[in-house]
């Protein structure tokens, strides 16, 4: 078995696997499971416009979020990740299952750090919540992403590439941990067996994690196993029927606003708090934090 996992793979190959899990999924799972989930809705007489309206929002989000990240992606490959490979890394580590499977396992806690900072500093909430902005849940509500979701993940994908995985690989294995997370925005899967629910991030964890009900605030952070939230004491189950969106609903299915609405609710923040120090917290503190009044 050491054996096995200690063997170097060829690029074609570890490449191959990546795009038929990462590229090919969109047409193999997500949209036959996007119909299924058309076809609730229009069973349970729940496919209304503002759900049609709402996943448009979603799509164009999404097309905004792409065109931010190729243009940071070809930035961060070709600089930031390439030249820190190349300068700032232990030895290069090769090709193999056991190096494939070790990256993506510490992408995956990467995300889940990402991913708890993106709600507990002001400037990652105003990019995500985006994501949660939503009063809906389906598989197009995976693609509504942020103008910043892409800036931040850098951060905590340096470090892995500092270990000395290759670049690219560490790359493939983000879009990984996204690509399992598309599956998990649905109704139609309740809860699955304990010990997938135990290990495994699950629709019904996701669900917390979008519920705007208070005790569902911040928790079930994961990627791909809860196992980091129940370490970290963030997880929590789903037991209170969710209510999807944010406190403070946008009310409107404008891609445009939809896209923007977090950045500029933390502009207008920061111009509406005195003193300049003030004004750096609301960039860095809790979503919700304000300055103590003058006594």
């Amino acid at each position: 078995m050491i054996e096995f996992l200690s063997q170097e793979l060829n690029w074609v190959d570890v490449e191959y696997w990546f795009t038929i899990f990462n590229d090919w999924s969109l047409i193999y799972i997500i949209i036959p499971f996007f119909f299924v989930e058309l076809i609730r809705y229009t069973v349970l007489k729940k496919l209304t416009m503002d759900v049609i309206f709402d996943s448009i929002a979603n799509i164009i989000s999404f097309f905004g979020f792409v065109l931010i990240e190729y243009i940071l992606g070809i930035l961060a490959i070709t600089k930031i990740y390439f030249w820190t490979y190349d300068n700032f890394s232990l030895p290069h580590l090769p090709i193999s299952w056991a190096t494939v499977i070790c990256c993506i396992l510490l992408a995956d806690f990467a995300y889940y750090w990402d991913h708890r900072m993106m709600h507990r500093v002001g400037l990652g909430w105003a990019t995500h919540t985006v994501h949660h902005s939503s009063k809906h849940f389906n598989m197009s509500v995976a693609y509504r992403f942020g103008p910043l979701d892409a800036v931040f993940p850098i951060l905590f994908s340096l470090p892995i590439v500092m270990l000395g995985f290759d670049p690219i690989l560490v790359l493939l294995s983000e879009v990984f941990v996204q690509v399992f997370q598309t599956l998990l925005h649905t109704e139609v899967i309740k809860k699955l067996p304990k010990p997938i629910e135990y290990i495994f991030n699950t629709p019904s964890h996701h669900r917390v994690h979008h519920g705007s009900n208070r005790q569902y605030w911040d928790k079930n952070y994961a990627g791909i196993l809860i196992i980091w939230d129940r370490m970290l004491g963030t997880f929590e189950p789903e037991v209170e029927k969710v209510r999807y969106g944010i406190d403070k609903p946008i009310n409107s299915n404008n891609p445009i606003k939809v896209f923007l609405h977090g950045l500029q609710r933390l502009f207008e923040k920061v111009a509406d708090t005195p003193g300049f120090t003030n004004k750096l917290k609301v960039l860095i503190m809790p979503p919700g934090w304000q300055p103590k009044p003058n006594k």
